[in-house]
């Protein structure tokens, strides 16, 4: 049975749908509304406000505790300066991905780190030798995602506006709002400007009062997990269990991923002289994978033109996607998969992200995917792109 969040006091009565998933042992709000239109135009031309509390959250402590991170992650954190956050993967042995998340440095030997899976028996299996003590404190913080183009100005309502306006993009500070400490940082799952602010669960009622107070005046909306996912998405943003699977749940070999492979290779420092996978890694470096991440648009008139011969409009999901769905060559060959897709109100797109065979995955490459049309299989054409397919210049400024 799923528990509650410490803002699900707050989110329950906004929830008209009743609807409701369970994320990672949490009750979610999957949309407000009976759709997430409203939630997804918020995200991208007002503010997006989501409880990301069921995330994982670890503190890691002690003198050797930025080298044993360094050890079970392809980041070298031992660079990580004080009140940064960055993005990295841990691998096991034979460079397969186990997870993908954050990790803040506090200072004084003090980390934080968020991940998508338990993942505490997985850092304790190589914390041996190690003056480093790793706590779980995902009950501890709620954490609530203020994401959208209106997010500075929003937040700057309510909190101190030099703890905003110095904040860089992956940068985080030690602040409060009406003597209630908060931890804010320049993060996000949207591609967008974006602010998360973590904060004692004995205060996330409180702190949920001070943002919606403020909210309607800059285009502030409650919202679910639906409309994350079609901007995540559009971000080109990779998810676990959906563009690839921890290597703890793969039943065979074939499912599993490398950092490369799944597009993240960017986070391996291979500098390093030793954390877990670099063997394998450092081979794949050097001959490169076979599959790689990328980006597909669907031709959109071959689309419609598929369903107009039957005199049907064309078929658009209303939600973001997330099943497997084939790719093929010119020679009707498949050459992968896409991971999960949606329709882009914003680029007008239907997008996907897409496991692809290297040989095919220049961008440009025209390349054919599977489509069912009145029960039948065919095959449209699209076209590989990087990603994110949507990347505003506000993020990082």
């Amino acid at each position: 049975m799923p528990q509650s969040t410490p803002f699900h006091a707050k989110t329950l009565p906004l929830c008209t749908s009743y609807r409701w998933k369970d994320w990672a042992g949490y009750h979610a709000v999957c949309s407000y509304d009976t759709s997430h239109d409203r939630e997804y135009f918020a995200f991208r031309h007002g503010s997006g406000i989501i409880d990301l509390t069921p995330l994982f959250k670890y503190k890691v402590t002690g003198k050797d505790a930025a080298l044993f991170l360094s050890h079970v992650m392809t980041r070298d954190i031992e660079k990580l300066a004080s009140n940064r956050v960055t993005y990295t993967a841990w691998c096991d042995d034979e460079g397969f991905l186990i997870d993908d998340g954050t990790v803040m440095n506090f200072g004084n030997n003090v980390f934080h780190v968020t991940a998508a899976i338990p993942s505490l028996s997985w850092f304790e299996r190589f914390n041996r030798g190690y003056d480093a003590k790793i706590e779980d404190i995902s009950d501890d913080y709620a954490i609530l995602g203020v994401q959208g183009p209106t997010s500075r100005d929003l937040l700057r309502a309510v909190l101190d506006h030099a703890a905003i306006d110095g904040l860089k993009f992956f940068k985080f500070t030690e602040t409060n709002v009406d003597n209630i400490p908060i931890v804010l940082s320049r993060t996000g799952y949207t591609g967008d400007l974006g602010y998360e602010i973590w904060v004692d669960s004995i205060h996330a009622e409180k702190l949920w009062d001070m943002i919606f107070k403020k909210a309607p005046l800059f285009g502030g909306e409650a919202c679910g997990l639906d409309a994350l996912d079609v901007v995540r998405i559009e971000a080109g943003f990779i998810m676990n269990g959906v563009d690839y699977n921890s290597a703890h749940h793969c039943a065979i070999k074939d499912r599993k991923s490398t950092p490369y492979e799944a597009g993240i290779g960017w986070t391996v420092d291979l500098k390093k002289p030793y954390f877990n996978g670099h063997q394998a890694l450092r081979k794949e470096q050097a001959s490169g994978p076979k599959f790689v991440t990328m980006g597909i648009e669907y031709n959109w008139t071959e689309y419609e033109e598929m369903f107009e011969r039957l005199g049907l409009p064309p078929d658009i999901c209303g939600n973001a996607w997330r099943t497997s769905v084939p790719l093929y060559d010119a020679m009707k060959r498949q050459i992968g998969y896409a991971s999960s897709g949606t329709w882009s109100p914003l680029l007008k797109k239907n997008i996907a992200i897409c496991r692809i065979k290297s040989t095919h995955a220049k961008p440009g490459t025209q390349i054919k995917v599977e489509v069912t049309v009145e029960h039948e299989r065919r095959a449209v054409s699209a076209t590989v792109v990087t990603t994110p397919f949507f990347n505003p210049e506000r993020k990082t400024k």
